[in-house]
């Protein structure tokens, strides 16, 4: 896009949610990039490991916003000023503000246009006033990768040609160290919520059964995650519990047939190295806007739940019938659909031109249905 001088502007993307939401502003953050001269990144210190290993990314800002996350950051007058500096110092011409479908992005609007960036964009349902100079409306259950992206296309914004509009990061490494020769499925246990996982004890059923099916397991988790890890692998997998940091992990992933995980950041970051994706999803909220994306996988879980679209951290329902109510069976059969033919990680991918509107190649399946 042309922008201000007739010069590719320079473009600030706001994401302040967890890393998977991070991951997931991916291509839009590619298209913004191929018209900008500088973009820059805007997360909370939990996604800003994902933010750089986003492709396009010249620099990664932090801001643990007030509004944001589970334990939200207290509102800090010294935090916010040096926010406010460092985007200033920046120079930004234009931003685009991110946001899930039930966030309003008029908090961190203000923060922007109060540092001085001249134009911004954002879906928004609020009434913005002079916050916001392009105020899109998502279209009607639209995927998150797909509602950022459309909203990069509205402010001028397009996937360069040959770009495939998918989820990606920059190469991960070989960690064949950590994991060994051979092939294996990966199983994550851990959410930042537990009504999106197993329970441990379901989890540490389903490496017995993957093993006993001739599979080498390998679990995964971050450091403070080491006794979950340690419990569901057992005697039957290889624990991997907090020995990676998020590159790693994508390389861990990268190198797997198959993930086997609950709706969360390592999904998406399983998606993004191009890994089928066996996902545990609970229906606390809605798989057609969180499910991976632009990959094959496999939905498990009951989407007609009492605890459908919720939006519940803890199960509401005893016995989280849910997700530990998937049967073995199910498991096997999902990993060997999605694992089939898989020897090897799939490292490119072929694209369309960017110029066209963004189009959905990522909708969710069904309970035991693959795409």
């Amino acid at each position: 896009m042309t922008g201000m001088r007739g010069s590719r502007p320079r473009t600030l993307v706001v994401r302040l949610d967890s890393a998977g939401d991070v991951l997931l502003a991916g291509p839009a953050v590619r298209a913004v990039a191929a018209g900008s001269s500088y973009t820059a990144l805007l997360c909370g210190t939990q996604g800003a490991a994902a933010g750089r290993l986003l492709p396009g990314v010249d620099d990664v800002l932090t801001y643990d916003a007030p509004w944001v996350g589970f334990t939200p950051a207290q509102v800090s007058r010294t935090a916010t000023r040096q926010l406010l500096l460092a985007l200033e110092d920046a120079r930004f011409d234009r931003a685009l503000v991110l946001v899930s479908y039930h966030q309003s992005p008029l908090p961190a609007a203000l923060l922007v246009k109060l540092a001085g960036v001249g134009w911004t964009a954002a879906d928004s349902e609020d009434y913005p006033g002079t916050l916001l100079d392009l105020r899109h409306r998502r279209l009607p259950h639209r995927h998150e990768a797909l509602a950022a992206l459309d909203l990069a296309w509205a402010a001028g914004f397009a996937l360069p040609p040959g770009d495939d509009g998918r989820l990606h990061v920059e190469s991960p490494p070989d960690t064949t160290r950590l994991t060994g020769a051979g092939p294996y499925v990966v199983l994550h246990p851990g959410a930042a919520v537990p009504a999106r996982a197993w329970t441990p004890e379901r989890a540490a059923r389903a490496v017995t059964a993957l093993a006993a099916e001739g599979h080498r397991v390998v679990v995964t988790g971050g450091p403070g995650e080491r006794d979950l890890t340690a419990k569901v692998a057992g005697d039957h997998g290889l624990d991997l519990g907090g020995a990676t940091d998020l590159r790693q992990l994508a390389g861990v992933l990268a190198g797997a047939r198959v993930a086997v995980t609950g709706n969360t950041g390592p999904a998406h970051l399983a998606a993004a190295v191009g890994t089928p994706v066996v996902s545990l999803f609970a229906p606390v909220v809605s798989a057609e806007r969180w499910a991976p994306y632009g990959v094959p996988h496999i939905l498990l879980g009951d989407q007609l739940a009492a605890c459908a679209n919720s939006r519940s951290r803890h199960c509401p329902v005893p016995g989280h019938p849910c997700l530990d109510g998937i049967g073995d069976a199910e498991v096997l059969a999902a990993v060997a659909s999605l694992g089939e033919g898989r020897a090897a990680p799939e490292r490119q991918r072929g694209g369309r031109a960017g110029q066209e509107r963004p189009r959905d190649e990522g909708d969710q399946t069904e309970r035991g249905a693959a795409v």
